[in-house]
């Protein structure tokens, strides 16, 4: 299964991406999470030490790489011809790293798409890679998306088998997740889901379930806020290996239990 975790910057996808992926290896899978979002924060979120972690170089920065399989060096002049199908098929070996539980860590970053003519062999290059990745690799790949909406109109996402919107209880949430599952829609991915993360209470349960049903949404779990979540982070440590009995925890393990059902089914 290759499952993309999108949404707005904030709200938690990164750390439910990391709690996920270790849960998954914990019961035996093969598992590939890939930090797809600029502000590569992944590797904290898995337990990866924050000095181990300061070491790893996204793919989208590494510029001998870039240069290497593109044939051209980032920085070159503008109207540079340049490989548009370069050579990717060693890279998930070669670059990604050991988190705990077994789970494999590779790091793309993205790109920054208001800079230079740089931009466009470094993003030749990562559309390769995660393109093999979704079609070749066979394991459980887990991808946290940049925040927002911009990677879905650019087309990453196409072939996965699940796309996960995470939203906060809010009205404003619910628009951003219905622009997010059109576009995802067009993108042929058949398995859309929300998860609620940071709800308060009860009737905010209710009023944001309510909401979303009445729009049609696949609501795949739901996740109360929690203070160990804020103060795992602050000390740089994973959820998991901060407060492994945590509300929150236990919620996303939750969702684990019903992503492991859907394989079983078959469905994607």
């Amino acid at each position: 299964m290759k499952i993309c975790v999108a949404g707005k910057g904030g709200t938690g996808k990164t750390t439910i991406s990391a709690v996920l992926a270790r849960f998954f290896a914990r019961n035996g899978f093969n598992v590939l999470a890939v930090d797809a979002d600029p502000n590569t924060n992944l590797a904290l979120s898995l337990g990866i030490p924050l000095e181990e972690a300061k070491k790893i170089v996204p793919i989208s920065e590494n510029k001998e790489l870039i240069a290497e399989r593109t044939g051209v060096a980032p920085g070159s002049s503008w109207g540079a011809i340049f490989n548009l199908v370069p050579d990717v098929r060693d890279i998930r070996d070669k670059y990604s790293v050991f988190a705990p539980d077994g789970v494999s860590l590779l790091v793309t970053g993205t790109i920054d798409y208001g800079g230079s003519g740089c931009f466009c062999p470094a993003a030749a290059l990562l559309k390769a890679l995660l393109s093999y990745i979704i079609l070749k690799e066979k394991e459980i790949v887990i991808i946290d998306m940049e925040a927002g909406l911009e990677h879905l109109g650019r087309g990453v996402t196409k072939k996965v088998d699940m796309l996960i919107t995470v939203i906060e209880p809010s009205v404003k949430a619910t628009e951003t997740a219905e622009r997010i599952r059109k576009l995802a829609g067009d993108l042929d991915v058949k398995e859309i889901y929300v998860v609620v993360n940071k709800v308060y209470s009860e009737n905010q349960s209710k009023l944001i379930r309510g909401m979303l049903m009445k729009r049609g949404f696949s609501i795949l779990g739901e996740i109360p806020y929690d203070e160990e979540i804020v103060k795992a982070d602050m000390k740089g440590k994973s959820p998991l290996d901060y407060n492994p009995d945590s509300k929150a925890v236990k919620a996303i393990h939750g969702i684990y239990h019903k992503l492991v059902k859907i394989i079983e089914r078959g469905t994607v």
